[in-house]
């Protein structure tokens, strides 16, 4: 394994037997120069792009932000790999590591960006929110700098993304949208304020949760008995009615397609909101 770009002293893009690598590990790269042979005992961290050019947008944010802008996102995802038990997508070091220096930049001229799917964020994505909550305090050590809650929320939002191999955290955002928009349709259809701590609302956001996940996936839904699927319908008529403006919202705004099937369960959790009101 030999360099082939020093990026900083605790970053290097390595050639690992033909194939291009990103290594991480502080002082890495200090005092060396290319071509010299990587010194795994300093590796924490090594990563393969799936997209070539992701290479350079990589290099780009490294070289443009000051070193402890990259330091603090690269510590950030370290815990939240550690806390999650899991690999996030590399994409998060481009991502989450653009998203904070730009914060931090806004944070110093006093611009506040408002994150209207915070509630949503922190129910939804409650371990990646916690993580977040860890990250402000250790952005307040590092920097100086206090981020509000809103930005809580979109470190949350990056790490959901990365955690389930989105591409693309507006995928982590829609699904928090859709969830507000169906809350939203339930109330006005029923003219109730819904208690969101109730056992009946968090069984239905949670299997709507899934629900969403299964549709962006494409994955395959669970059937039901046409029998049952047709005693829904007819016994929880307002419920399924309810449960049929959502699909329709949400193939009409967002173009993802849910099958009546589903609907049949989602009626019946609507129906425990009915009946609890």
């Amino acid at each position: 394994m030999r360099i082939k770009k020093i990026l900083n002293n605790n970053t290097l893009i390595v050639n690992d037997k033909g194939v291009e690598k990103i290594v991480i590990g502080v002082g890495i790269g200090f005092q060396k120069k290319i071509n010299d042979v990587v010194d795994k005992t300093k590796i924490e961290k090594i990563f393969v792009m799936e997209d070539k050019s992701e290479y350079e947008k990589f290099e780009e944010i490294v070289k443009s932000f000051p070193q402890e802008y990259v330091d603090i996102a690269e510590n950030i995802i370290h815990y939240a790999e550690q806390k999650l038990n899991v690999e996030l997508n590399p994409h998060i070091y481009i991502a989450l590591t653009d998203h904070l220096a730009f914060a931090f930049e806004r944070f110093k001229k006093g611009i506040i960006i408002q994150n209207k799917l915070l509630e949503e964020i922190r129910s939804l994505y409650f371990d990646e929110f916690k993580i977040g909550i860890w990250a402000k305090e250790y952005i307040k050590q590092k920097l100086s700098i206090e981020i509000p809650d809103d930005e809580i929320g979109f470190i949350a939002l990056h790490i959901h993304t990365a955690k389930n191999n989105y591409r693309d955290i507006t995928i982590a955002m829609d699904i928090a949208t859709m969830i507000k928009d169906m809350t939203k349709i339930i109330e006005t259809r029923l003219n109730i304020k819904i208690d969101e701590a109730s056992i009946s609302y968090q069984r239905l956001k949670t299997h709507f949760h899934f629900a969403l996940k299964r549709m962006i996936k494409k994955e395959r839904f669970c059937d039901i008995d046409a029998e049952l699927f047709e005693i829904i319908k007819t016994k929880y008529k307002k419920a399924y009615s309810i449960a049929k403006d959502i699909q329709k919202h949400i193939e009409n705004e967002y173009e993802y397609y849910m099958p009546d099937e589903e609907l049949a369960y989602i009626s019946l959790h609507i129906q425990r909101i009915i009946n609890s009101a």
